[in-house]
């Protein structure tokens, strides 16, 4: 325990050293906050310009409509104003007039009509984002269907209240909402997804290093394997950790300093407002995940010969774990998480850190199922651990061609 404890904080504190470790954290809290106070920035500059003549903003919000029929130009007009609240309706006296004036960027778009059903769109620059026209056409649509059944006999009392009925509805989920749900568990999924791959390199490297310099054939004769693994792979997870904490506890901080600023973002909202059971198993199921990989990845580490080696040695490993996520992200975008293949990965323990986590978040898992999970990913990672001590202890006396499997499992036989 005590050769554990130091080789602990000799590693930790070599991780709380290390410039690039510092640097990223810092640039990713400062990332952050820089995102999390935009909205507010945005309303201090948006508060300076309210004292100017606002000719820009009048101009970008005026609507042109245009018909040869008088009167259903006033009627689209008097419809439009109640559709599209944040714009000027104005009526133009001709189509070339309203065209003319959209190109010279007096007003932001037109509407040229031939009848009712029927129109031209005259805008700018046409947005992605732009729905004017889908507005459009639903009120168009209301109209000529009020019109339609006033011509039937129809008074217009009556076609009013007739186009007027909204239908009410009520939604009462009796499992998991998934789209409340499923934007933090993206983002644990995707947190969990880097920092296996980053920190589990950096394990893998850190263990070539050290067998490059033959600094570990005199550790190892004096120091327990299983603690020298245990303690490499659980300082690096410590680290990932203390790292997500400072960028997420950085972002929940300054989300709160600014919430009122971003409004009704339904986005921001549910991702700071992760119930806190979910919150223990995300974290029960990250350690987990992370330890399982990382003993693999140290294992590995050990059997490289040269640092140059060690992209190609740990690469089954990375396409496993890159396999894994892509299940799970498509079982995601597609709202099956229920599906069998991903119950199948929920009892794998290369899998289940992400494939059980997304379930428990975005469906109902019962506590057997759960434990079940949990029990395995435990007892997988023990067993991995002693297994990756082992691989460890013979792995970096192993020296010249990159040793095959059956070489290694021989000398852990023999040893």
């Amino acid at each position: 325990m005590k050769q554990f404890g130091k080789i602990l904080k000799f590693e930790l504190k070599n991780y709380m050293s290390n410039k690039v470790f510092v640097g990223v954290t810092l640039f990713l809290v400062i990332a952050i906050a820089v995102v999390m106070f935009f909205p507010r920035v945005m309303g201090a500059f948006e508060g300076d310009d309210v004292g100017g003549d606002g000719a820009d903003d009048v101009r970008s919000s005026v609507m042109l409509v245009y018909s040869p029929d008088t009167e259903t130009g006033e009627a689209v007009k008097t419809a439009f104003l109640a559709a599209f609240p944040g714009h000027d309706v104005r009526l133009c006296e001709s189509e070339e007039a309203l065209r003319g004036s959209v190109e010279a960027g007096e007003s932001e778009c037109g509407f040229a009509f031939e009848s009712l059903v029927s129109y031209t769109y005259y805008v700018g620059n046409l947005s992605m984002y732009d729905t004017n026209t889908a507005v459009a056409d639903s009120v168009l649509t209301d109209m000529y269907r009020t019109v339609a059944m006033v011509g039937g006999g129809i008074s217009a009392e009556q076609a009013a209240e007739i186009m007027s009925v909204t239908v009410s509805h009520s939604t009462q989920s009796l499992g998991k909402d998934q789209m409340q749900n499923f934007f933090y568990t993206y983002i644990m999924i995707f947190a969990l997804y880097m920092v296996i791959l980053l920190y589990g390199q950096m394990v893998a490297t850190n263990v070539a290093t050290e067998k490059s310099s033959r600094a570990m054939e005199v550790l190892i004769t004096s120091a327990d394997p299983v603690s020298m693994m245990f303690g490499k792979v659980i300082a690096s997870c410590l680290a990932g950790l203390i790292q997500l904490v400072a960028v997420f506890g950085s972002a929940l901080l300054c989300f709160n300093l600014n919430s009122s600023y971003w409004g009704e973002d339904g986005i921001m909202a549910s991702i700071f407002d992760m119930p806190v059971d979910l919150f223990l198993y995300m974290l029960v199921f990250f350690i987990l995940g992370f330890f399982i990989y990382a003993f693999m990845f140290g294992a590995v580490g050990s059997t490289a010969s040269k640092l140059e080696d060690i992209n190609t040695s740990v690469m089954p490993i990375t396409l496993l774990f890159v396999i894994a996520f892509v299940v799970v992200m498509m079982s995601m975008s597609t709202g099956d998480v229920d599906s069998i293949l991903m119950k199948v990965c929920s009892y794998i323990p290369f899998t289940s850190p992400m494939a059980m986590f997304t379930r428990i978040a975005m469906s109902t898992v019962s506590p057997v199922e759960i434990a079940i999970s949990v029990g395995v990913l435990g007892v997988s990672v023990i067993f991995v651990g002693v297994f990756a001590a082992k691989i460890y202890r013979v792995g970096v006396l192993l020296y010249g061609t990159k040793p095959r499997l059956g070489d290694i499992l021989k000398a852990i036989r023999k040893a």
